[in-house]
């Protein structure tokens, strides 16, 4: 994922846990998206997504769910607690980096694939 991401000029941090990511993301002047697996070790993406959207600095970044486990349940679901799109795994090299684009440009990606 994030070589494909250099390839388009994002810089990408990767974390492996929901708590890293609140945790990281609370110490940088700016985020403009984050790529979230649902299924995370310690507290998945749905709990950590309640603690973005309950901080007052990160509330505003939006939070695209990523998955192996995609279907219109899982979709559904994610949209359901909040993301802010969502994208099925595996990623597909030739669209994913128009899907992130499209992400940064504010628009609402729901793909299962």
């Amino acid at each position: 994922m994030a070589r494909m991401l250099g390839y388009i000029g994002v810089h990408c941090e990767w974390k492996t846990s929901g708590y890293e990511v609140v945790e990281y993301a609370d110490t940088l002047p700016r985020v403009d998206l984050i790529l979230m697996d649902i299924r995370l070790p310690y507290e998945d993406g749905y709990e950590a997504l309640r603690k973005i959207r309950a901080s007052e600095t990160l509330k505003h970044i939006r939070v695209v769910a990523v998955t192996a486990y995609a279907s219109e349940e899982q979709l559904q679901r994610a949209r359901a607690a909040g993301f802010d799109g969502f994208v099925g795994k595996p990623l597909d090299p030739d669209r994913f980096p128009e899907q992130v684009r499209r992400m940064l440009a504010g628009e609402q990606v729901w793909e299962l694939q």
